[in-house]
């Protein structure tokens, strides 16, 4: 099943589900108990939302071989975690918006688990019974503050940094499916999940050692290499087959 959260006009936002390309609403909570109602929306004519609004964004570093080593990284041991905040989440088709403070910001496609239930100390072989499903990220980056702060929290935490959906895909087999970025058609990452180091399972394992998983929060499980500066008036889409694909625009920061 598909999940979607989003906005008719004047309306507040809803939780919805995808049957082909219309929309039906959801009365109750996808985290719980809730019923379908007919899907009667053209997809075409709302606004899509980010699908969740999570407490908090978990984000694994130098997770495909390939990618540690285009920046001259080592594969680490454990995991490499870092947090995004969710401050930094928009939707399908909002724009990315380039602060001036950097001179290169760097796109960074991923797979993305969408927790479904709370958990901590979870076991990898329990894994698959807190994940609600699966999604699409771009964990945006302003690589020369990455360089220079020798941290992340600055160059991963800019409004608009964390691209998230279209929508959850919860039939979807993470283990072997095909990643794909393009920015403006020209191909730049292509690589499969069964590239990862470290697997959905252990991620969800490793970090649930550390803190509570909440339902909501997402994942973000790593990008595999290709990744490379965005520029004004760049589109980028991301394509994971099984799920679909996320486009944002990218737009230079108004002058204050």
């Amino acid at each position: 099943m598909r999940f979607v959260r989003y906005q008719k006009p004047n309306q507040p936002p809803r939780q919805g589900w995808l049957s082909g390309n219309q929309v039906g609403p959801i009365e109750g909570s996808i985290f719980t108990e809730f019923r379908r109602l007919e899907a009667e929306e053209e997809l075409s004519q709302i606004r899509i939302l980010p699908p969740v609004q999570p407490s908090k964004i978990i984000c694994v570093g130098r997770n495909y071989a390939a990618h540690a080593s285009e920046h001259g990284a080592e594969v680490p041991e454990v995991p490499l975690l870092f947090l995004k905040p969710p401050s930094a989440v928009i939707g399908h088709l909002d724009p990315i918006i380039l602060p001036p403070q950097s001179h290169q910001v760097e796109h960074e496609a991923e797979l993305a688990i969408v927790i479904g239930k709370r958990g901590r100390w979870i076991l990898p072989d329990q894994a698959e019974g807190y994940i609600l499903g699966y999604t699409i990220a771009n964990d945006v980056t302003a690589r020369d503050l990455q360089n220079r702060d020798h941290q992340w929290t600055r160059a991963k935490g800019f409004d608009t940094f964390c691209p998230i959906g279209p929508w959850i895909e919860t039939e979807f087999n993470p283990s072997d499916a095909l990643i794909t970025c393009t920015v403006n058609d020209d191909i730049r990452q292509m690589a499969s999940t069964h590239d990862m180091v470290f697997n959905i399972y252990q991620l969800i394992a490793f970090a649930s050692s550390i803190m509570t998983l909440e339902p909501g929060d997402l994942i973000l499980t790593g990008t595999p290499a290709g990744v490379s500066p965005l520029s004004d008036g760049d589109v980028v889409r991301i394509t994971i087959d099984g799920i679909g694909t996320l486009e944002n625009p990218v737009k230079a920061e108004a002058p204050h």
